[in-house]
């Protein structure tokens, strides 16, 4: 620990020569090693503490200067070893400023009775005007904030969380607004009762009031120009960038918002994206996307989503190009105006005139297009499980996560085919074959609720069902040894957490949990939503396992049966990585790619056939 001392006669004369006054020289403090020369210009008042100023401090890139503090005001300030802070316009107070720090051209940095730094802000997710259901704090993930979103109902549940979450922030939060080591802060107006952590940098920005800037040292945070963030909190690795807004928001790890984007009383985890256009009351789930300045983020929950513009959706026809984002998203609709229907982390959304519309009645197809023609809207079942929009988007997820390991909060389960997805299969084929079974094969087309589902559509459907089941049954065969289940644990429905998928049974055992006391901490929560996420493997095998029995009319597995099993498996992965290629082709045929694009994918696809006897394949 630096021992500090007060100031000598001496150094005092040298300060005052060099232009500086203080309210108090004795309530300055200062490092043993102080030396006064590279102090010019600075006014003092109120506890000063000191470090040294021997070293020189990157500017730019191959730019050093020396270390030091000229034209400024300080009142109630710690500066660190070998900081350099010059021109301050106003002042900086009641701060502590770390070690090696570079602070310039900057307006005021102050800390004002009764600061939260944006701990504990509630605020209101999915209803704009409704009561506030998510609080803000810097243990937040996408997990936390979907369990509290989930069971507003649930009145002892949010009780008992409220009260772990006001014990994180006491235990927590500082009296004084921090600015950690290693910290840029340049050409910036205006810095109000904000903690900032490590290695952070802020160029250029207009305002920063109420705001804790998180980092580790794998994944700093960025805050450039014109920006403005107020009662807000942002995390490992993001970067908020070009004359953003954001308000009583949250940005969780490796997120971009950017080029005029606003945002207020919304949430965004993991890897997402926003530019140009406007979030509010939005719960922005891992991999959200928004790019068009037309795009209103309003109410809804979004996961593995790219929002569109008004009539210029993301175009998902457009399948092996490089603008490609992905059908594996909540909902958008293609260049030929089919909606795409998939089991959401969230929820089944499809999007019409720019605006998110939830389709209850529809979740249980999923993989599934909606085509309107004039008054009639047709449903296509299973047609996405056979694109090479699905196909890129399973390989591309896992690689756009850029959130350094160490420091993963939010759990993401890449997982496409899991029980939660198989389960939705499984209930759209038995829908399907309903249908069939009621109506007959006789008939051109049938109704399910307000949608026509065409003969042929129907067949093709159960057949896209059957191949995706197949997979799942084999793949998940490959990853376990052939015993029993040592758990009925995921044996029921399942569920996704934002990103975390569980068995509904260890949702409802953790809520109970929270509200019996069992779980007295944050961290507690936090650590039983990382053991449901380390015991999938486990838990999926349960659910499969009596789900392999039901489809093959089984009382047990033997090796028998698992020959049969693998055998369907390869059959059905063949045959679905055929249905690609002919999509890739038609792709082609329709002149929106190139022949090398193509033969690329081509070469990708017969590749596929040295999957069949790895162990790890989705």
């Amino acid at each position: 620990m630096d021992e500090y001392r007060l100031l000598t006669d001496e150094e005092i004369g040298i300060l005052e020569d060099n232009g500086c006054t203080a309210e108090d020289w004795t309530a300055i403090q200062v490092a043993d090693d102080f030396a006064p020369t590279h102090i010019r210009h600075v006014a003092f008042y109120g506890e000063v503490t000191l470090g040294v100023f021997e070293k020189n401090v990157e500017v730019s890139p191959g730019f050093r200067k020396q270390s030091g503090i000229r034209n400024a005001t300080l009142r109630n300030v710690t500066v660190g070893d070998n900081c350099l802070i010059e021109n301050i316009g106003n002042y900086i107070n009641n701060y502590h400023i770390g070690e090696e720090c570079y602070l310039s051209n900057v307006n005021t940095i102050e800390t004002t009775d009764g600061a939260t730094f944006g701990q504990g802000n509630m605020i209101s997710v999915l209803n704009e005007v409704g009561e506030g259901n998510v609080i803000l704090f810097d243990g937040l993930t996408s997990q936390i904030a979907a369990l509290m979103v989930k069971h507003i109902g649930d009145k002892d549940l949010i009780n008992a969380i409220r009260v772990l979450v006001k014990a994180e922030i006491s235990a927590k939060v500082p009296e004084q607004g921090t600015i950690g080591d290693n910290v840029k802060i340049i050409n910036t107006g205006e810095i109000t009762n904000t903690h900032i952590s490590n290695d952070c940098e802020i160029n250029g920005a207009c305002r920063l009031s109420d705001c804790s800037i998180k980092s580790i040292p794998q994944a700093n945070v960025y805050i450039g120009s014109g920006v403005i963030c107020e009662n807000s909190i942002i995390f490992d690795g993001s970067s908020i960038l070009n004359s953003a807004k954001i308000e009583n928001c949250f940005v969780g790890e490796a997120c971009q918002i950017t080029n005029g984007f606003t945002a207020e009383s919304s949430v965004f985890f993991a890897n997402s994206y926003m530019a140009n256009g406007e979030a509010c009351a939005a719960f922005c789930g891992p991999f959200t996307s928004s790019h068009h300045k037309s795009s209103l983020l309003i109410g809804g929950m979004f996961s593995f989503y790219n929002a569109g513009s008004a009539t210029n959706f993301s175009n998902h026809a457009y399948k092996m190009g490089p603008m490609h984002y992905g059908v594996m998203e909540r909902g958008s609709k293609t260049a030929s105006g089919a909606y795409l229907l998939m089991p959401a982390h969230i929820g089944t959304f499809s999007v019409c005139f720019g605006k998110l519309m939830y389709h209850p009645d529809t979740r249980a197809l999923p993989f599934s297009y909606l085509i309107a023609y004039s008054d009639t809207m047709y449903l296509v079942p299973g047609r996405n499980l056979t694109t090479v929009g699905l196909y890129r988007d399973i390989r591309k997820w896992p690689k756009r996560d850029v959130r350094p390991r160490c420091g993963q909060k939010s759990i993401v389960n890449f997982d496409w085919l899991s029980p939660f997805s198989v389960g939705e299969i499984l209930r759209g084929k038995e829908i399907l074959e309903n249908l069939r079974a009621a109506s007959g094969d006789n008939v051109s087309a049938y109704n399910y609720h307000e949608y026509v589902i065409k003969t042929s559509s129907l067949r093709k459907g159960i057949k896209y069902y059957d191949i995706a089941l197949r997979i799942f049954m084999g793949a998940v065969l490959k990853r376990h040894r052939l015993e029993q289940p040592q758990t009925d644990c995921g044996t029921g429905p399942w569920t996704d957490l934002s990103g975390l998928l569980l068995p509904l049974s260890e949702e409802y055992r953790l809520i109970e949990d929270i509200k019996n006391g069992t779980l007295t901490t944050i961290d507690a929560v936090t650590d039983r939503f990382n053991r449901i996420h380390e015991n999938y493997s486990e838990y999926r095998w349960a659910w499969a396992y009596r789900m392999i029995l039901d489809y093959y009319h089984l009382d047990e597995l033997t090796p028998a049966d698992v020959e049969r099993i693998r055998t369907d498996y390869v059959t059905a992965r063949r045959v679905w990585i055929a249905e690609i290629r002919k999509d890739a082709e038609k792709e082609f045929s329709l002149g929106d790619v190139d022949e090398k694009v193509l033969n690329s994918f081509i070469k990708q696809l017969d590749k596929e056939v040295d999957f069949e006897n790895q162990r790890l394949d989705i």
